[in-house]
């Protein structure tokens, strides 16, 4: 039985961030811990190229544009979404999520969701660096480590 894993090694190629203005200090707060774990592990600063888009919402569109390009070996998905008091948090997360799956999946490229959802600006805060770690940077480690594991499954 062949068991796969993805490690943390450097990835050859480029990578992609796609991050939302929309709550825009949780947002830059996360394609800063992203940039900074890219970096830490290899990733040069010149193999990132980073796309703002307006909001959550429009995220899966330009992920999958992205990952369909093939210049890139995977594209990070950062964005906040807050609970407020309609509907529209449902819809726009629920929404993001799928997308963003559905961009990955229709393209064989990791598109990895980094996308908050919360219910208060504090829990996205503290999910952005300031006391959870940043999801920012776990993203950017799920990016490596499927890069490195679908490589490894090409392997064989």
């Amino acid at each position: 039985m062949a068991e796969f894993l993805g490690d943390f090694t450097t990835p050859a190629g480029r990578f992609a961030i796609v991050a939302g203005r929309f709550n825009a200090l949780v947002g830059e707060a996360l394609v800063s811990g992203c940039r900074d774990a890219l970096a830490r592990h290899g990733v040069a600063a010149s193999s990132v190229d980073l796309a703002w888009v307006p909001g959550s919402f429009e995220i899966p569109l330009v992920a999958q544009t992205m990952a369909a390009s093939g210049r890139y070996q995977a594209v990070i998905c950062l964005g906040c979404v807050i609970r407020g008091e309609t509907p529209h948090f449902d819809m726009v997360a629920g929404q993001a999520a799928a997308g963003v799956m559905r961009a990955s999946l229709e393209t064989g490229v990791p598109v990895i969701f980094g996308i908050l959802t919360t219910d208060t600006v504090d829990q996205a805060l503290n999910r952005a660096g300031l006391k959870a770690g940043n999801k920012g940077a776990d993203a950017a480690m799920a990016a490596i480590e499927m890069v490195n594991l679908l490589a490894a499954l090409a392997r064989g």
